[in-house]
C-alpha cells in the first residue's frame, strides 16, 4: 500500500478549504483517508498552513510521499522557522537536495 500526503477539498463553492491527510495512493481526492495532519485555508489573508509536525515526520519516515502542492506548503513552513528543534528539520533538508536535479550534460 503506497501512502502519501494530499489535500482533500472541502468548503463551499468559490471558498475552498482543504484537508492535509495521508490517504492511500489508490482512493479518490475526496474519499478515504487514513489520517488528518493539517489544514490549508486560502482564502484567508494570509494564507493559514496548520500541519501536526509529529505525525507528518511519523508519515514520512513510514515512506509516504507529499504531493507536488503538499510539498511547496511544508517548505514554505520550514522557510518560517516552524519545525525548528525538530527532526523533521533534518528530514525535509535532507529530502530537498535528494530532489533538485543534476544539471544535465550538454552535448555537442
Amino acid at each position: 500500500m503506497g501512502v502519501t500526503i494530499r489535500l482533500t477539498r472541502g468548503g463551499g463553492k468559490k471558498v475552498p478549504f482543504y484537508r492535509v491527510v495521508a490517504a492511500d495512493r489508490r482512493s479518490p481526492r475526496d474519499g478515504r483517508f487514513i489520517e488528518q495532519i493539517g489544514v490549508y485555508d486560502p482564502v484567508r489573508n494570509p494564507p493559514e498552513v496548520r500541519i501536526d509536525a509529529d505525525r507528518l515526520h511519523h508519515w514520512l519516515q513510514a515512506g509516504a510521499l507529499p504531493s507536488e502542492t503538499v510539498g511547496q506548503l511544508i517548505r514554505g513552513l520550514n522557510r518560517s522557522q516552524v519545525f525548528e528543534g525538530h527532526p523533521i528539520k533534518d528530514l525535509l533538508m535532507k529530502g530537498s537536495a535528494a530532489k533538485t536535479p543534476a544539471a544535465a550534460p550538454k552535448q555537442a
